[in-house]
């Protein structure tokens, strides 16, 4: 089994875990490279597995710098949330014994593809795990985004942005913009509008075999277009950012005993009392 391992080297507890840690993920696995910059050209190494340490910051990292060639990636968790990144520095062994073993359960994740067209060209293209969003900037003007479905028409959103999120991404940015949780395995795309200004704009789920075309009719001086937290380019006013399906799918080792409701549960701080589902039997005399 051969493996990289990858990680923000700004973070301490970072350098440190794989310090740490390194000795035994070489009982079980040759580590190819180490890269802790997110410098590293990664297409030259054949691996079985990329481990990432850190949050899900450093989970999308990762998933930029593999770009078109995914691996399957077991995250370690040293960030506060970690939806994705959800197995605990002391489970890492476990996971690697199972995986010297045999397969491990390894579940697919949508990313998308999005490119900027300006003047017909296109400026770029990019992989999106978590999502593509359009995002306001001073002077904080309302903006107008429309938005197109398969070349149809389907409204213009006035607000402060507009995300177009996976289902790994429903639980960032389109959660905080009131957005549904989607399961993680879904092919599907929630269309989450930021402090719309008519009310009625409430957040949609769509298919993500369709293509997405937003274009801003007002873009102000600092009009972002940004994708995974990273701001790629000011949009002018006859930009076109165009959003479908990516070829290439984010891959997840699942980790051993935990379920989705259970990591939901945990990281959303789910309460509430709970009680069986069978009915107590009343005592009859």
């Amino acid at each position: 089994m051969k493996v990289i391992i990858l990680g923000y080297g700004g973070r301490p507890d970072v350098v440190r875990e794989v310090n740490r840690l390194k000795s035994m993920i070489e009982r079980y696995a040759e580590i190819l490279v180490i890269d802790l910059t997110g410098e590293v050209d990664l297409s030259q190494f054949q691996a079985d597995f990329a481990i990432v340490f850190g949050g899900d910051g450093s989970i999308l990292r990762a998933a930029r710098q593999m770009g078109n060639r995914q691996l399957p990636v077991i995250a370690v968790n040293l960030g506060r949330l970690g939806f994705l990144a959800d197995i605990s520095p002391h489970e890492l062994e476990a996971v690697l014994v199972l995986a010297a073993r045999g397969p491990l359960p390894i579940i697919d994740h949508l990313m998308l593809h999005c490119e900027l067209m300006r003047d017909g060209l296109s400026c770029g293209s990019w992989l999106a795990l978590n999502e593509v969003a359009i995002l306001n900037g001073p002077p904080f003007s309302l903006l107008d985004v429309e938005l197109w479905v398969d070349h149809d028409l389907a409204t213009v959103y006035s607000g402060d942005g507009l995300i177009l999120a996976t289902p790994v991404g429903s639980t960032a940015h389109s959660l905080s913009a009131g957005g549904p949780i989607l399961r993680k395995d879904l092919d599907a795309v929630v269309i989450s509008p930021i402090s719309p200004h008519t009310l009625s704009n409430r957040p949609v789920v769509d298919s993500a075999d369709r293509t997405y075309e937003l274009r801003v009719l007002n873009p102000q001086p600092n009009t972002m277009l940004v994708i995974d937290g990273q701001a790629i380019d000011t949009l002018r006013g006859e930009d076109c950012v165009r959003v479908r399906r990516a070829e290439p799918r984010f891959q997840l080792v699942s980790a051993p005993g935990h379920s989705y409701y259970r990591t939901l549960r945990e990281k959303l701080g789910w309460g509430g009392h709970t009680r069986s589902c069978v009915p107590a039997i009343e005592n009859i005399s």
